[in-house]
């Protein structure tokens, strides 16, 4: 696995294309990709967070750091799996970022590239939703309590950090997609990619700690390729 930054090699990776590759997937018969992000060794345990403000809301359950979730069985959440190198239309949505307990659920949220995250404000205290990127115009504004959701839209394909002014450990991520193939890993580390396009790829992980990888696959036709990821923690 190399060893690389933490957003800008991920963003330079979204501007990969292919060429001379189908565009649509379903006419073409599209394949599936599916697998696991692994973490090599004894999972860490997640980090206490210290809630020192607004307690009466924030401080109602315990919170951990979420930038390494190892589950049960080694599978790492919150990885985010794409293939910067194929084509295909995406389908812009309204995607829901919420703010419950004094953290972002999702912690990760992926979407296609010109969809509006609708960010919400369940906890009836102030936050402020600041974004850190570069293709996108950043945000930073402050959501009072009686501003239940503020409309974010995301051009471009970019990985954007994200987080709240008003309570300091609050942390997330966007991935706004170029194409409609990429997944985040579930609790159990797994992922699913359908309807790729029949095609030679490399596919692209991106996490928040441990780093990026790549890998080789081969999608066919009506035909499930399976591609297992391995992280080992970062010395």
């Amino acid at each position: 696995m190399k060893k690389l930054g933490l957003i800008l090699p991920f963003a330079s990776a979204l501007a990969l294309a292919a060429t001379g590759m189908v565009t649509d997937a379903r006419a073409a018969g599209g394949g599936t990709i599916q697998g696991t992000v692994k973490y090599d060794g004894s999972a860490p345990k997640p980090k206490a967070i210290e809630v020192s403000k607004d307690k009466e809301v924030c401080g109602l359950k315990p919170h951990f750091e979420q930038d390494l979730i190892v589950g049960d069985s080694g599978g790492i959440q919150y990885a985010v799996i794409s293939i910067p190198d194929a084509k295909g239309d995406v389908k812009p949505s309204d995607v829901k970022f919420d703010q419950k307990g004094c953290q972002y659920e999702p912690h990760v949220l992926a979407f296609p590239a010109g969809s509006t995250v609708l960010v919400e404000n369940d906890d009836g205290i102030l936050h402020n939703i600041h974004t850190y990127s570069t293709k996108n115009s950043p945000v930073n504004m402050a959501q009072p309590k009686f501003k239940k959701e503020l409309k974010v839209p995301v051009k471009e394909p970019e990985l954007i950090k994200v987080t709240c002014d008003a309570h300091g450990w609050m942390s997330g991520y966007w991935y706004s997609s170029a194409n409609p193939y990429y997944a985040v890993t579930d609790d159990k580390g797994a992922f699913t990619i359908s309807d790729v396009p029949p095609g030679d790829y490399t596919l692209h992980l991106w996490h928040e700690k441990l780093g990026e990888d790549t890998q080789k696959v081969t999608v066919k036709a009506g035909a499930t390729a399976n591609a297992n990821f391995t992280l080992k923690p970062k010395s």
